[in-house]
């Protein structure tokens, strides 16, 4: 039986970012959709974007939202071969 390979999410239809916050921490593979990130902005719209998920995260989480010091699209990921 052949085995079937993982689709990358870039193939999926989204781009995955690296984020370095003004703290010193780091959250990694935030997934943005390709759609936003079509025009001349740049980065600048998935920005905005992972900013609105990380207010979320943090209402939930009771804390206040921590500040983006950077942002830079992650390495693509080598694919996988999927588990059956």
């Amino acid at each position: 039986m052949a085995k079937r390979v993982k689709q990358l999410p870039q193939d999926r239809g989204t781009i995955l970012f690296d984020v370095v916050f003004e703290d010193g921490s780091r959250a990694s593979n935030r997934r943005v959709p390709m759609e936003i990130l079509s025009g001349l902005d740049g980065d600048q719209p998935a920005r905005e974007l992972i900013e609105q998920q990380e207010a979320e995260i943090a209402e939930k989480a009771g804390r206040p939202p921590r500040a983006i010091q950077g942002l830079t699209r992650a390495a693509k990921p080598e694919p996988k071969l999927a588990r059956d």
